[in-house]
């Protein structure tokens, strides 16, 4: 992953993590394998843990000790009413900054001003 993908990440991986507990509880290698699924290939699973745990002590999320079958007990997260909170107000903050930044876009990209008068 480049530095500008790395860096945008982060500011957005809280939000991305609580949308993935939206959808089911998991523990954090799930979480780690369903967001690589979605494309986020180069994640590193430490990432995702260090997240958790800032997440857990902000009481975003549930969490259930459950029996593992290889080893020690899972942690299995689940986001909480907090944790919905806080979801849709990361949907309507990244809702206002793409709206904002693809009209930047659009009106400082010459490629995308010369589609534009093309349309026309």
């Amino acid at each position: 992953m480049g530095n500008q993908m790395t860096e945008m990440l982060k500011g957005t991986l809280e939000g991305i993590v609580l949308a993935t507990l939206s959808v089911q509880p998991a523990y954090g290698y799930e979480i780690t394998a369903r967001l690589r699924d979605e494309g986020f290939s180069d994640l590193a699973e430490g990432t995702v843990y260090a997240l958790l745990v800032r997440i857990e002590q902000r009481g975003l999320v549930d969490v259930e000790k459950v029996p593992s079958e290889k080893g020690p007990p899972r942690k299995v997260y689940s986001l909480n009413a907090q944790g919905r909170e806080q979801l849709a107000e990361f949907w309507r903050t990244w809702s206002f900054l793409a709206e904002r930044i693809e009209q930047l876009h659009r009106s400082t990209d010459p490629d995308q001003a010369v589609q534009t008068e093309g349309d026309r």
